[in-house]
């Protein structure tokens, strides 16, 4: 299994849903990076299921770091975080063992484990295992910030209701760097709950887009053709469960566009460079521009809805039906958010010291 992303700067996850715990290797840090465990409380929390939005497991999420750390910095050898699942009901998953929800990876895991994967709460492939890169994240985005480099993610859309997108952009930062339920319009923000609690009083689930902004990276950063910046933040970004689609700046929007409408001018002004549009996202040639890069991402529905659904006996090939039971979340976009913040960061770290070096993320 490969499990391992990033070259300088790399993550690796590891566990199972309901295993004894779940977790990430951070390696190639630079040292001396503070690690401000109350922030990565924080960022765990904002992953945590809210109230009836939500899945009813409720799992403590304390993070235990067991290496890579000494007096409160990064030591730059491997830093490992450990989260013990705690609340797991694998009771819920007895007939799972054989019948293949729609949606989830039980019958492709099939395929490729010949029926050793632990199939309790999707084992290693459930969203559960994405604590461990909130944990990692948090101290990358930390890193980050000491460089004036700062990710923000919204709920662009859910079930239909659109929240508006960046528009004060320092200011949109702020605000969603301290907010739980991450819509910038707090009218919008009450439709999409309404959309998503409907949504589970009918069994069933809705997906969303989240809009990701990152400001402050210099330009020059990435590389061409194969290892473009746009193509390691979505390899990555696809790594997230239930991400299937990835777009940069206007994205898909530019096929109807004229050149002269597309293309971002250039004009300077106070020694810096300006541009009044962005719609390829802050990335040309694969390199940032020293524009903000902005890029959303598609989420699904939740594959696991309480309403009867047509499947196949993993061990027969007969046609079967299944309801599933336990407790699942109506949708995961809000959930997902700080996943997308964690995993961009690891990502720009990655990039950023193979750019400038290592050492370049602790000011050293």
């Amino acid at each position: 299994m490969k499990n391992t992303f990033g070259s300088s700067v790399s993550v690796t996850v590891f566990g199972e849903s309901h295993g004894e715990a779940i977790g990430a290797v951070l390696d190639g840090m630079a040292s001396g990076i503070p690690v401000d465990e109350e922030f990565i409380a924080q960022q765990m929390k904002l992953r945590q299921s809210i109230g009836a939005l939500s899945t009813a497991r409720r799992e403590a999420d304390k993070v235990r770091i067991v290496s890579g750390v000494f007096n409160g910095r990064t030591t730059g050898t491997p830093m490992t975080f450990i989260i013990e699942n705690q609340d797991t009901r694998s009771k819920d998953y007895g007939e799972l063992a054989y019948k293949a929800r729609p949606g989830h990876a039980d019958f492709s895991a099939q395929m490729k484990y010949h029926g050793y994967q632990d199939f309790r709460g999707g084992g290693h492939f459930s969203g559960r295992i994405t604590a461990g890169i909130v944990a990692a994240g948090a101290v990358a985005i930390g890193a980050l910030r000491s460089k004036n480099i700062n990710i923000a993610t919204h709920i662009l859309s859910c079930g239909g209701v659109y929240d508006r997108s960046f528009n004060d952009i320092e200011k949109d930062i702020k605000q969603l760097n301290s907010m739980e339920f991450a819509v910038l319009d707090e009218k919008r923000a009450e439709e999409i709950q309404a959309v998503i609690t409907a949504a589970k009083n009918d069994g069933d689930s809705v997906g969303g887009r989240l809009e990701t902004i990152v400001t402050g990276l210099p330009a020059g950063v990435g590389e061409p053709w194969f290892d473009t910046l746009e193509s390691v933040l979505a390899h990555a970004l696809f790594g997230i469960p239930a991400v299937k689609g990835v777009e940069f700046g206007a994205g898909f929007a530019v096929a109807d566009m004229l050149g002269s409408r597309c293309n971002d001018c250039f004009r300077s002004a106070d020694g810096k460079i300006y541009s009044d549009t962005n719609n390829n996202g802050g990335i040309i040639g694969g390199i940032t521009t020293g524009l903000p890069v902005l890029f959303r991402a598609a989420i699904k529905p939740t594959p696991s809805i309480y309403k009867e659904q047509e499947t196949i006996d993993l061990n027969t090939l007969e046609n079967t039906t299944l309801q599933i039971k336990g407790r699942h979340d109506p949708a995961i976009v809000h959930r997902a958010r700080v996943v997308a913040d964690s995993i961009t960061a690891l990502v720009l770290c990655d990039q950023l010291s193979l750019r400038f070096g290592t050492d370049w993320l602790s000011n050293i």
